[in-house]
């Protein structure tokens, strides 16, 4: 499942002011990839400036994000910056995807956005149910990917060979990188299930902030992993 986000994320005993709504966690959604798209032009038309901001940023992001993760009250605070350093990290990331397959950028984002709708449509629909073995099924699966990944960048650190599958254009390297994209798809079933539940137990308002900020992890997740399916295929 999304490392931010969980079941007890948002609970909360009894509060006696504003809480979360629906139509609040949309118009954070909105301001923050709003910010992220700011981030991601100025790292995709100012490569040479990003280039050198690339590590800073990075770190910055995470940092960001563990901060945000056990300070939840400081979301509304720290996760517009946070947009825009994943913003100019995502830009660059793009540009060299781009540069190497034209066209890219324009398939990745128009896939993502038909994914996050897609998504939205079958949980609001009830054609996909996050009962528990769902929630079990998912959170494993993103749970041995994080893992595949981490050590595959500490083998390439020490100098090894990591697992060429997750960049290799072989069959099993596309069909990997399908099945990654398909578990980046459906945490987002859980993460709409878990911000509805929030809803619904009146979570405080900045929580709107953390809910959006969790969405966005997911919906960055699943667009990187878009780009690379897109570029296995393109090889």
């Amino acid at each position: 499942m999304n490392p931010v986000l969980d079941n007890k994320t948002f609970e909360t005993s009894q509060m006696s002011g504003e809480v979360m709504t629906k139509n609040g966690v949309i118009n954070k959604s909105f301001c923050l990839w709003a910010i992220l798209s700011l981030g991601a032009y100025l790292g995709w038309s100012h490569p040479a400036m990003a280039a050198g901001l690339l590590l800073p940023m990075a770190i910055g992001a995470f940092v960001l994000a563990m901060i945000i993760v056990f300070k939840k009250h400081l979301a509304p605070v720290l996760s517009p910056i946070y947009a825009f350093c994943e913003g100019m990290l995502l830009g660059c990331i793009t540009l060299v995807f781009e540069k190497s397959y034209p066209g890219i950028a324009v398939n990745a984002i128009f896939l993502t956005v038909c994914v996050l709708f897609c998504m939205l449509a079958a949980f609001k629909a009830g054609f996909i149910k996050p009962t528990n073995k769902f929630y079990a099924v998912v959170g494993i699966s993103t749970l041995a990917i994080a893992l595949l990944y981490i050590v595959d960048m500490l083998i390439t650190i020490f100098g090894g060979v990591g697992f060429s599958f997750i960049t290799s254009s072989s069959i099993f390297g596309i069909l990997f990188s399908i099945f990654v994209v398909l578990i980046a798809s459906l945490n987002l079933i859980i993460d709409f299930d878990i911000i509805q539940k929030g809803i619904y137990a009146g979570a405080p308002k900045y929580m709107e902030w953390y809910g959006s900020f969790a969405l966005m992890v997911t919906i960055v997740w699943l667009y990187v992993e878009i780009l690379r399916l897109l570029s296995k295929l393109r090889r």
